[in-house]
């Protein structure tokens, strides 16, 4: 339940910079630098750039706390990681025996491959929501913050249906559901002809973000080595820029984008099932070696109790032998 509280305070936070940049952008228009005219101006202040404004002064607070109040995380076990870094020849090192690790284990492939699908659904969805919204709009001003901070009430109500679930549910099948549910939800998108079917496409698609990411890190969490973490984290994300780099070096529509996005959720759905399969048998082997093991020991243990019993028996005198005279 930490992944679901860190998401449900990233939502609240997510909510209020909502908020502030759609305030933000009403302070002044959008005007140039200096005394040139619009046409010859490089440089903008004001208007729709106040946010990112304002994002600039908050990054600087944070990359000054993080450098301040954090420490390097060495796991569990440091001095594993101090032999690594010994056995160590070459930069790639870490990255390479990372990659090793993920293609030898079906669990951190497949974890991998279902992060990378998932995400890069989400990226294409934060660059086309907008343009989405402008297409059936009409091109008319929207209130982009304030949808922004709707669609993160959403996420956060996602990551406490994650809260409530888990106590009860596998992780492994709540995931399942995200996914397929995330699948409908861009289904919805491509076939949505209406501003209000398109929003409510994109609140659920934003629930299932929400319960996602507490998901995903309780999943990462118990697949991946964690003295491997870092680089195998990297490796995860090499799939999903190429996803997003392509979705925007084709210039897709809106439309075409969320069909792709329904497309990539659907495989993301099959792999998720797929690793349940590979987890139940795995785990199913494993319970019926320890079975056997336990059997074996079972049986083991009775035969030398009657081997025990047997040889004590023999070592017993027979009746009446004591009853035998003694010669003078």
């Amino acid at each position: 339940k930490s992944f679901a509280t860190a998401q449900y305070w990233n939502a609240i936070a997510a909510i209020s910079a909502g908020l502030i940049a759609n305030k933000a952008t009403e302070f002044s228009d959008l005007r140039p630098v200096g005394n040139l005219s619009v046409d010859e101006a490089i440089i903008f202040k004001g208007g729709t750039l106040m946010p990112f404004d304002i994002a600039l002064f908050v990054l600087s607070a944070c990359a000054i706390l993080a450098s301040t109040l954090w420490s390097e995380n060495y796991g569990n076990d440091r001095s594993t990681v101090e032999s690594d870094h010994e056995k160590r020849k070459h930069w790639y090192s870490d990255i390479l025996n990372a990659f090793y690790t993920t293609i030898s284990s079906k669990q951190i492939l497949y974890t991998g491959l279902i992060c990378s699908l998932f995400e890069g659904s989400m990226y294409i969805f934060v660059f086309m929501w907008t343009p989405a919204i402008k297409e059936l709009g009409g091109g008319g001003e929207m209130p982009f913050g304030v949808l922004f901070a709707t669609f993160m009430v959403s996420c956060m109500a996602g990551s406490s249906i994650f809260s409530i679930f888990i106590g009860s549910v596998k992780n492994e099948k709540i995931g399942l559901g995200v996914f397929l549910a995330a699948t409908i939800t861009f289904a919805l998108m491509t076939l949505a002809q209406t501003d209000t079917s398109t929003i409510i496409a994109f609140l659920l698609f934003e629930a299932c973000v929400g319960c996602y990411f507490p998901m995903m890190g309780t999943m990462k969490s118990l697949v991946v080595p964690e003295n491997k973490r870092a680089a195998i984290y990297n490796l995860y994300r090499i799939p999903l820029n190429f996803i997003v780099l392509f979705s925007l070096l084709t210039d897709l529509s809106p439309k075409a984008s969320f069909t792709l996005c329904s497309c990539m959720l659907a495989t993301a759905t099959f792999l998720q099932w797929s690793l349940m399969k590979h987890q139940e048998s795995y785990f199913s082997t494993s319970d019926n070696k320890t079975a056997d093991l336990e059997e074996g020991k079972s049986l083991l243990s009775e035969e030398l109790t009657t081997r025990k019993g047997s040889v004590s028996k023999d070592d017993t005198p027979d009746e009446g032998q004591n009853d035998v005279p003694k010669e003078n």
